[in-house]
């Protein structure tokens, strides 16, 4: 007859209670100390994006514009639930493009029926925490069928623009700030936010 060997009973491997809060404990103190180090890296990449998505619309618009003969108008959102802005030189609730049947300078009633009508062609947004202003601006950018800026509805004299955009609550000095610079002739340049155009 065979013997019964007794087995040592398997200890089960894992981690205690007290392990997993003393590793979790340790891992939010690195986090709230590198937290910091990102926010400049988060700003610039804010601004990054909103003057990527203005030098497009501006080079989108001027493209509608030659095509079709004029009378595009970039117009500035108006203040939303979502995002408040303050004045015609304030563009920071984004824009919409759209092709001015009548040339007044407002975007009448979107009608998908009529052909040409008056609705968004293209629109333009802003991340958070981020501020753009065009200085002199009516709140309107009329393009003629030249490709030409304006800042007013059948202006027979181009205007050059001069956008800034910041991290929200700060100025042109700022390190992430960028300026850009549309010249009358359509060329389009970014430079730092403490630079004249």
């Amino acid at each position: 007859m065979r013997a019964i060997s007794q087995s040592k009973p398997t200890r089960l491997r894992g981690f205690t209670a007290i392990e997993l809060l003393v590793t979790m404990a340790i891992i939010a103190v690195l986090a709230a100390l590198a937290a910091p180090s990102f926010t400049p890296i988060i700003e610039r990449w804010r601004i990054r994006n909103a003057s990527e998505n203005i030098v497009t619309a501006l080079y989108f618009a001027r493209s509608e514009a030659i095509r079709l003969g004029g009378n595009v108008v970039i117009i500035k959102n108006a203040n939303d639930g979502n995002c408040t802005s303050t004045g015609n030189t304030d563009w920071s609730c984004g824009w919409k493009v759209f092709y001015d049947v009548n040339n007044n300078g407002i975007q009448d009633t979107c009608n998908t029926a009529s052909t040409p009508n008056e609705c968004d062609i293209k629109t333009g947004t802003i991340p958070a925490q981020t501020s753009i202003t065009l200085s002199g601006s009516t709140g309107i950018i009329s393009i003629n069928r030249w490709g030409m800026l304006a800042n007013s509805i059948n202006s027979t004299t181009p205007a050059a623009m001069d956008f800034l955009a910041t991290p929200a609550g700060k100025n042109s000095t700022a390190p992430s700030a960028v300026r850009i610079c549309a010249g009358i002739g359509g060329k389009i340049a970014q430079k730092a936010g403490n630079s004249a155009c």
